[in-house]
Protein backbone atom coordinates (compact mmCIF):
# COMPACT_ATOMS: atom_id res chain seq x y z
CA UNK A 1 0.00 0.00 0.00
CA UNK A 2 1.25 3.47 -0.86
CA UNK A 3 0.71 6.37 1.48
CA UNK A 4 2.54 9.58 2.32
CA UNK A 5 4.64 8.04 5.05
CA UNK A 6 5.55 9.44 8.40
CA UNK A 7 8.77 7.47 8.22
CA UNK A 8 9.91 7.88 11.83
CA UNK A 9 8.18 6.51 14.95
CA UNK A 10 5.28 8.53 16.33
CA UNK A 11 6.28 11.04 19.00
CA UNK A 12 3.52 13.20 20.43
CA UNK A 13 4.29 16.75 21.51
CA UNK A 14 2.08 19.51 22.85
CA UNK A 15 2.20 23.20 21.94
CA UNK A 16 0.17 25.57 24.09
CA UNK A 17 0.15 29.36 24.14
CA UNK A 18 -2.64 31.61 25.40
CA UNK A 19 -5.89 30.25 23.87
CA UNK A 20 -4.17 28.00 21.31
CA UNK A 21 -3.62 24.30 22.00
CA UNK A 22 -1.89 22.00 19.51
CA UNK A 23 -0.78 18.39 19.47
CA UNK A 24 1.57 17.08 16.79
CA UNK A 25 3.89 14.27 15.75
CA UNK A 26 7.37 15.67 16.35
CA UNK A 27 8.86 13.03 14.06
CA UNK A 28 6.73 14.24 11.16
CA UNK A 29 7.26 17.98 11.70
CA UNK A 30 10.73 19.33 12.41
CA UNK A 31 9.75 22.97 12.80
CA UNK A 32 6.16 22.98 14.05
CA UNK A 33 4.19 26.18 14.44
CA UNK A 34 0.42 26.56 14.95
CA UNK A 35 0.24 28.51 11.67
CA UNK A 36 0.69 25.16 9.89
CA UNK A 37 -2.94 24.51 10.77
CA UNK A 38 -3.98 27.54 8.72
CA UNK A 39 -4.30 27.38 4.93
CA UNK A 40 -2.77 30.87 4.59
CA UNK A 41 0.57 29.44 5.78
CA UNK A 42 0.65 26.95 2.92
CA UNK A 43 -0.51 29.51 0.35
CA UNK A 44 2.27 31.86 1.38
CA UNK A 45 4.80 29.05 1.01
CA UNK A 46 3.43 27.95 -2.38
CA UNK A 47 2.82 24.51 -0.88
CA UNK A 48 -0.84 23.98 -1.86
CA UNK A 49 -1.08 20.99 -4.21
CA UNK A 50 -4.86 20.81 -4.55
CA UNK A 51 -8.19 21.10 -2.79
CA UNK A 52 -11.59 19.47 -2.41
CA UNK A 53 -14.96 20.92 -1.51
CA UNK A 54 -17.25 19.67 1.24
CA UNK A 55 -18.76 21.76 4.02
CA UNK A 56 -15.62 23.83 3.60
CA UNK A 57 -12.45 23.60 1.56
CA UNK A 58 -10.09 20.72 2.30
CA UNK A 59 -6.53 21.62 1.32
CA UNK A 60 -3.83 19.26 0.06
CA UNK A 61 -0.40 20.52 1.07
CA UNK A 62 3.22 19.46 0.70
CA UNK A 63 5.64 19.66 3.61
CA UNK A 64 9.33 20.06 2.75
CA UNK A 65 11.18 19.06 5.89
CA UNK A 66 14.86 20.01 6.13
CA UNK A 67 15.50 16.43 7.25
CA UNK A 68 13.42 14.68 4.60
CA UNK A 69 14.82 13.72 1.21
CA UNK A 70 13.35 15.64 -1.74
CA UNK A 71 11.88 12.42 -3.13
CA UNK A 72 10.05 11.84 0.16
CA UNK A 73 8.18 15.10 0.60
CA UNK A 74 5.19 14.54 2.83
CA UNK A 75 1.74 15.04 1.37
CA UNK A 76 -0.85 16.14 3.92
CA UNK A 77 -4.51 17.05 4.16
CA UNK A 78 -5.60 20.15 6.08
CA UNK A 79 -9.21 20.33 7.20
CA UNK A 80 -11.08 22.94 9.22
CA UNK A 81 -14.03 21.66 11.24
CA UNK A 82 -17.42 22.97 10.16
CA UNK A 83 -20.81 22.19 11.62
CA UNK A 84 -23.51 20.61 9.50
CA UNK A 85 -27.29 20.96 9.58
CA UNK A 86 -29.33 23.94 10.73
CA UNK A 87 -27.05 24.82 13.65
CA UNK A 88 -24.14 25.02 11.21
CA UNK A 89 -25.86 27.92 9.47
CA UNK A 90 -25.96 29.78 12.74
CA UNK A 91 -22.56 29.20 14.36
CA UNK A 92 -20.76 27.69 11.35
CA UNK A 93 -17.42 26.46 12.74
CA UNK A 94 -17.77 26.99 16.50
CA UNK A 95 -18.30 24.21 19.05
CA UNK A 96 -19.02 24.27 22.78
CA UNK A 97 -15.79 23.72 24.70
CA UNK A 98 -15.96 21.03 27.39
CA UNK A 99 -12.25 20.17 27.57
CA UNK A 100 -9.33 19.62 25.21
CA UNK A 101 -9.77 15.85 25.03
CA UNK A 102 -13.43 16.28 24.08
CA UNK A 103 -12.78 18.50 21.07
CA UNK A 104 -13.59 17.08 17.65
CA UNK A 105 -9.99 17.54 16.50
CA UNK A 106 -8.43 15.79 19.51
CA UNK A 107 -10.80 12.84 19.26
CA UNK A 108 -10.22 12.31 15.55
CA UNK A 109 -6.46 12.79 15.87
CA UNK A 110 -6.16 10.19 18.61
CA UNK A 111 -8.50 7.79 16.83
CA UNK A 112 -6.30 7.99 13.73
CA UNK A 113 -3.34 7.11 15.91
CA UNK A 114 -5.28 4.12 17.26
CA UNK A 115 -6.01 3.01 13.71
CA UNK A 116 -2.29 3.05 12.93
CA UNK A 117 -1.66 0.82 15.92
CA UNK A 118 -4.28 -1.59 14.58
CA UNK A 119 -2.67 -1.51 11.09
CA UNK A 120 -5.94 -0.37 9.53
CA UNK A 121 -5.86 1.49 6.18
CA UNK A 122 -6.57 5.07 7.22
CA UNK A 123 -4.71 8.41 7.20
CA UNK A 124 -1.95 8.98 9.73
CA UNK A 125 -2.32 11.80 12.28
CA UNK A 126 0.06 14.73 11.85
CA UNK A 127 -1.26 17.59 14.02
CA UNK A 128 -4.35 19.33 15.34
CA UNK A 129 -5.08 22.80 16.65
CA UNK A 130 -7.83 24.05 18.95
CA UNK A 131 -8.46 27.78 19.38
CA UNK A 132 -10.62 28.51 22.42
CA UNK A 133 -12.82 31.61 22.39
CA UNK A 134 -14.89 31.98 25.53
CA UNK A 135 -17.36 29.10 25.73
CA UNK A 136 -16.54 27.97 22.17
CA UNK A 137 -13.63 26.63 20.15
CA UNK A 138 -12.58 26.27 16.52
CA UNK A 139 -10.42 23.40 15.30
CA UNK A 140 -8.22 22.15 12.47
CA UNK A 141 -6.59 18.83 11.62
CA UNK A 142 -3.56 17.80 9.57
CA UNK A 143 -3.37 14.18 8.45
CA UNK A 144 -1.44 12.29 5.81
CA UNK A 145 -2.82 12.17 2.29
CA UNK A 146 -3.56 8.86 0.59
CA UNK A 147 -1.65 9.45 -2.64
CA UNK A 148 -2.97 8.60 -6.10
CA UNK A 149 -6.38 7.78 -4.64
CA UNK A 150 -9.96 8.69 -5.53
CA UNK A 151 -13.19 8.23 -3.63
CA UNK A 152 -15.73 5.70 -4.86
CA UNK A 153 -18.02 8.40 -6.23
CA UNK A 154 -15.25 9.67 -8.51
CA UNK A 155 -14.23 6.14 -9.50
CA UNK A 156 -17.78 4.95 -10.22
CA UNK A 157 -18.54 8.08 -12.21
CA UNK A 158 -15.95 6.85 -14.74
CA UNK A 159 -16.36 3.08 -14.82
CA UNK A 160 -17.83 0.14 -12.85
CA UNK A 161 -15.75 -1.83 -10.38
CA UNK A 162 -14.88 -5.45 -10.99
CA UNK A 163 -16.23 -8.10 -8.64
CA UNK A 164 -13.13 -8.71 -6.53
CA UNK A 165 -12.72 -5.01 -5.73
CA UNK A 166 -16.29 -4.80 -4.42
CA UNK A 167 -15.53 -7.79 -2.22
CA UNK A 168 -12.35 -6.12 -1.01
CA UNK A 169 -14.30 -2.99 -0.04
CA UNK A 170 -16.53 -5.18 2.10
CA UNK A 171 -13.55 -6.98 3.66
CA UNK A 172 -11.86 -3.72 4.63
CA UNK A 173 -15.01 -2.34 6.27
CA UNK A 174 -15.34 -5.59 8.20
CA UNK A 175 -11.75 -5.21 9.48
CA UNK A 176 -12.68 -1.85 10.97
CA UNK A 177 -15.89 -3.21 12.46
CA UNK A 178 -14.15 -6.24 13.96
CA UNK A 179 -11.76 -3.83 15.69
CA UNK A 180 -14.73 -1.92 17.11
CA UNK A 181 -14.14 1.14 14.91
CA UNK A 182 -17.32 3.12 14.43
CA UNK A 183 -17.26 5.46 11.42
CA UNK A 184 -19.88 8.14 11.99
CA UNK A 185 -20.25 9.02 8.32
CA UNK A 186 -19.49 5.87 6.34
CA UNK A 187 -20.42 6.81 2.78
CA UNK A 188 -19.17 6.45 -0.78
CA UNK A 189 -17.15 9.69 -0.52
CA UNK A 190 -15.17 8.41 2.47
CA UNK A 191 -13.96 5.18 0.85
CA UNK A 192 -10.91 5.57 -1.39
CA UNK A 193 -9.20 3.37 -3.96
CA UNK A 194 -5.56 4.05 -4.72
CA UNK A 195 -3.77 3.29 -7.98
CA UNK A 196 -3.19 -0.31 -6.88
CA UNK A 197 -6.87 -0.71 -5.93
CA UNK A 198 -6.11 -0.78 -2.21
CA UNK A 199 -9.11 0.30 -0.13
CA UNK A 200 -8.84 3.11 2.45
CA UNK A 201 -11.32 4.78 4.81
CA UNK A 202 -11.03 8.49 5.59
CA UNK A 203 -12.80 11.22 7.61
CA UNK A 204 -13.19 9.84 11.13
CA UNK A 205 -14.77 12.96 12.59
CA UNK A 206 -17.07 11.80 15.45
CA UNK A 207 -15.81 8.25 15.00
CA UNK A 208 -14.75 6.17 17.97
CA UNK A 209 -13.62 2.78 19.13
CA UNK A 210 -16.48 1.04 20.91
CA UNK A 211 -17.62 -2.41 21.93
CA UNK A 212 -18.34 -4.61 18.92
CA UNK A 213 -22.11 -4.81 18.39
CA UNK A 214 -24.31 -5.65 15.43
CA UNK A 215 -26.59 -2.69 16.12
CA UNK A 216 -24.13 0.06 15.20
CA UNK A 217 -22.41 -2.09 12.57
CA UNK A 218 -25.71 -2.65 10.76
CA UNK A 219 -26.52 1.07 11.04
CA UNK A 220 -23.11 1.84 9.51
CA UNK A 221 -23.81 -0.46 6.57
CA UNK A 222 -27.33 0.90 6.09
CA UNK A 223 -25.88 4.41 5.91
CA UNK A 224 -23.40 3.29 3.26
CA UNK A 225 -26.16 1.68 1.19
CA UNK A 226 -28.21 4.89 1.32
CA UNK A 227 -25.14 6.76 0.12
CA UNK A 228 -24.82 4.58 -2.98
CA UNK A 229 -28.54 4.91 -3.68
CA UNK A 230 -28.37 8.68 -3.30
CA UNK A 231 -25.46 9.02 -5.73
CA UNK A 232 -27.19 6.68 -8.19
CA UNK A 233 -30.29 8.89 -8.18
CA UNK A 234 -28.25 12.08 -8.47
CA UNK A 235 -25.54 11.24 -11.01
CA UNK A 236 -26.53 10.09 -14.54
CA UNK A 237 -23.32 8.10 -15.13
CA UNK A 238 -22.87 6.52 -11.71
CA UNK A 239 -21.84 2.92 -12.36
CA UNK A 240 -23.47 1.21 -9.38
CA UNK A 241 -26.13 -1.50 -9.19
CA UNK A 242 -27.86 -3.34 -6.36
CA UNK A 243 -25.89 -6.42 -7.42
CA UNK A 244 -22.69 -4.52 -6.54
CA UNK A 245 -23.99 -4.09 -3.01
CA UNK A 246 -24.45 -7.85 -2.75
CA UNK A 247 -20.81 -8.33 -3.77
CA UNK A 248 -19.71 -5.84 -1.12
CA UNK A 249 -21.80 -7.67 1.48
CA UNK A 250 -20.31 -10.99 0.40
CA UNK A 251 -16.84 -9.60 1.14
CA UNK A 252 -18.03 -8.13 4.43
CA UNK A 253 -19.54 -11.46 5.57
CA UNK A 254 -16.70 -13.62 4.31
Amino acid sequence: MKQSAIVKPYQEKIYQQANIYCCYNANAIDDFSPEMLNSDFWHENNAITGSAQGRGTTWFVQYDSPEVNTMEKQQWVLRHYFRGGLIGKIINDKYFFTGQNSTRAAQEYHLLNTLQGLALPAPKPVAFRVIKQGLFYQADLLSSRIEHAQDLVAVLSKAPLVEHIWREVGKVIRRFHDAGIYHHDLNSHNILLDEENNVWLIDFDRGEQRAVAQSWQQANMARLLRSFEKEKAKLPNFNWQKSDWQLLLAGYLQ
